[in-house]
């Protein structure tokens, strides 16, 4: 296996020079390492770069805070550099953060689906850089589930918010430099826009044929395994179930304590869905939804990952606990992030709950996805990096 070569380890490997004689904002998270390990922070200040300021996504720059959780400013340990968050009183980086930055190195391990905030972190940094006329390099890497599926409806207009940026599909098939070409042209942010792509990456490449060592995303994004789940089981954060917070498993497992995990998992096997099985089990979550009592439900297992399609198997584990409890079974009516519907933000069309709870098909629901999908995929081609 021949290892890719991200952004970073190109950056480094010619010593900095793309950002000589500049003083550097940082924007990344844990996860965004070099093969052996190092943090993006240390392998810049090994290379000389010059970096005046840190930025930190959701989960914060130490990639410690639960989701949905504030994160405040703070200053860095060991270097003592101020860490401005981006996903506090502030989403988008303010004058006063650019003051002594001349340009924002943005390196961060996206998870290729519209609703990982993590995206949309980068659309406020390039709509920043425009504004206040800096410069915004990104050092790209891999989409872990890949880039050649695409699948979900667009975001349909009103229902704008940080899990949901733009009107792109839910699984977008991008990485982050394509993404931010794409923001900053499609959308006219106005950022200087430079891009230092990968070596060996393919778009038919997930992550664990790259040769990188994986790092946690943040706490409830532990594993590859998750990722690839994650663009269709996250909708159960839009309702009263449990998606698996609090336990080994998050997004892999889904249950209630009023659910019949046997039944479940019977009823979601005989949809013979391509390339997933379900699984009966238990669970006590020790965080959110149910802490502390015992849960039915059903474990999420990828028997093939390339004909699975995690958006459309979502909608029918949905489908399928509110048919079983329809009478305790609730979307919850907000988010985090206020009205709408949690759900719908996720989604980025009402018409699937209202289709869900009207007892429509989830087959019907889904009919018109492959002519959005056909259009995206023409619609991105200008934007794409690699074959």
């Amino acid at each position: 296996m021949q290892t890719v070569e991200t952004g970073l380890a190109r950056l480094v490997a010619e010593g900095g020079a793309l950002l000589a004689g500049r003083r550097a904002g940082l924007v990344t998270h844990p996860a965004a390492v070099l093969p052996d390990l190092s943090s993006s922070l240390d392998a810049l200040l090994e290379a000389g770069v010059r970096l005046t300021a840190l930025f930190g996504p959701e989960h914060g720059f130490d990639g410690s805070v639960a989701d949905g959780e504030a994160v405040g400013d703070a200053h860095d340990h060991r270097t003592g550099l101020p860490v401005f968050s981006l996903y506090g009183a502030n989403r988008e980086p303010t004058a006063g953060m650019l003051a002594g930055v001349d340009v924002l190195v943005f390196d961060v391990q996206d998870v290729g689906v519209r609703f990982y905030t993590f995206i949309s972190t980068l659309y406020h940094v390039l709509a920043a850089a425009g504004r206040y006329g800096r410069s915004v390099i990104v050092l790209d890497r891999p989409n872990p589930i890949g880039g050649v599926t695409v699948e979900g409806p667009l975001l349909a207009p009103g229902l704008e918010s940080f899990v949901g940026i733009a009107p792109i599909p839910i699984r977008h098939g991008m990485t982050v430099a394509e993404l931010a070409r794409y923001f900053n042209t499609e959308y006219r942010l106005g950022a200087d826009l430079e891009v230092v792509g990968m070596v060996g990456w393919r778009r038919a490449t997930w992550f664990d044929a790259t040769g990188l060592p994986w790092v946690p995303l943040s706490p409830g994004m532990p594993h590859l395994a998750t990722a690839t789940v994650y663009p269709g089981m996250c909708f159960i954060e839009g309702t009263n179930l449990s998606e698996g917070r609090g336990t080994t498993t998050p997004f892999e497992v889904v249950g209630a304590p009023w659910l019949d995990g046997h039944a479940l998992a019977q009823a979601l096997n005989r949809l013979a869905l391509p390339g997933v099985r379900f699984r009966p089990t238990y669970f006590v979550p020790s965080a959110s939804k149910h802490a502390g009592v015992t849960c039915g439900g059903i474990q999420v297992h990828v028997t093939d990952r390339l004909a699975f399609r995690p958006v459309e198997t979502g909608l029918h584990v949905v489908a399928a606990c509110r048919g079983q409890a329809p009478d305790r079974f609730e979307f919850l009516a907000s988010s985090w992030e206020g009205l709408p519907p949690h759900f719908d933000l996720l989604t980025g069309d009402a018409a699937l709950r209202e289709g869900l709870l009207a007892g429509a098909s989830v087959a019907g629901l889904v009919a018109g996805w492959s002519t959005v999908a056909a259009a995206f995929l023409e619609a991105r081609q200008p934007y794409l990096c690699y074959g």
